[in-house]
């Protein structure tokens, strides 16, 4: 962490939301005392001329126009105040200059609606609030659009779900930054779940147990501590006292993805742990977190991060 921090600019506009652009102040501007120095810079840029008014009247401040974004690392748009009103132009064109020149960029909630409206998520999977699917792929149909994530990321373009899907986003970048193990304790501070898949679903139909003790949260904790085994939905059923197929329903319904892809994602995120914190060989590590084999522990961390076990280590470790 001796280079300077990269600089995350956030756009402001007229009508904001202030709890989309809470999550992004408080994950890349909030005081980080675990660290020796800050692990991102942040400032506000204004997107339209103007003193501009957050929702409820409060007037915001900013460091400066649509050039702050030319020299910023990550730019993120925290929603937009209308999904159905025209973006300015001069944002547009700031945005794809932005993405030319490298920079990674990020929207909350309706902020997809920015990016899309620049053109650079044609034929690129996105998502959105799933309130506003339906006008989503009206007014975008060359996105391909994904109603059932939390959030989407590639190409240096992240666009994420609801205002709190918002936060899983920028802990994910926080992640791909400085490591898993940072990323946790960022989102410790903000007493945050640490990671939730950007592949779970955006709408749990059932977030809180039917009846009280009916939470499977006993059992997916049994499973973290038990990743090392072999660990399957009939595991699950017969230690949740349930049938196979009960326990596919209340995992999706609580959870919001299914115990396979839970499992899997937990698995990754406690490899990312210990090739970070220890020198265990990769065959250690695999075998550690429950996979059969080296080459598919190799095969699924790859696909999960987008770095090789021995990149990821070299990158991220303490």
């Amino acid at each position: 962490m001796s280079k300077s921090p990269p600089l995350v600019a956030a756009v402001v506009y007229e009508g904001m939301n202030l709890f989309e652009l809470g999550v992004v102040a408080e994950v890349f501007g909030g005081e980080r005392p675990d660290f020796e120095q800050p692990l991102f810079r942040l400032k506000f840029a204004q997107a339209e001329p103007g003193p501009l008014r957050a929702v409820g009247g409060l007037q915001l401040q900013t460091h400066g126009g649509l050039a702050v974004l030319r020299g910023a690392d990550i730019v993120v748009i925290p929603g937009w105040r209308d999904p159905r009103s025209e973006v300015p132009r001069l944002l547009k064109n700031a945005l794809v200059a932005a993405h030319a020149r490298g920079a990674r960029l990020v929207s909350v909630c309706a902020g997809s609606f920015v990016l899309a409206a620049t053109g650079l998520l044609d034929g690129r999977r996105a998502t959105t609030h799933w309130r506003y699917a339906d006008l989503f792929r009206e007014r975008f149909p060359r996105v391909l659009f994904d109603p059932n994530v939390l959030y989407v990321d590639g190409d240096a373009l992240m666009t994420s779900a609801g205002s709190a899907a918002g936060i899983d986003a920028c802990l994910q970048v926080v992640r791909q930054h400085y490591g898993a193990d940072v990323a946790n304790t960022v989102a410790r501070a903000m007493v945050t779940s640490p990671h939730r898949n950007g592949g779970q679903a955006q709408y749990i139909a059932q977030p809180f147990p039917a009846r009280a003790g009916r939470s499977l949260a006993p059992l997916l904790e049994w499973a973290r501590q038990h990743l090392a085994e072999p660990i399957t939905v009939t595991t699950l059923a017969e230690r949740g006292a349930m049938s196979d197929r009960t326990l596919l329903r209340r995992f999706v319904a609580e959870v919001g993805i299914a115990p396979k892809a839970w499992l899997q994602n937990e698995r990754i995120m406690a490899a990312q742990r210990l090739l970070e914190s220890t020198a265990s060989s990769h065959q250690s590590v695999a075998q550690a977190v429950g996979f059969a084999t080296l080459a598919a522990f190799r095969k699924s961390f790859t696909q999960s991060t987008g770095l090789s076990a021995a990149a990821y280590r070299e990158r991220f470790r303490a």
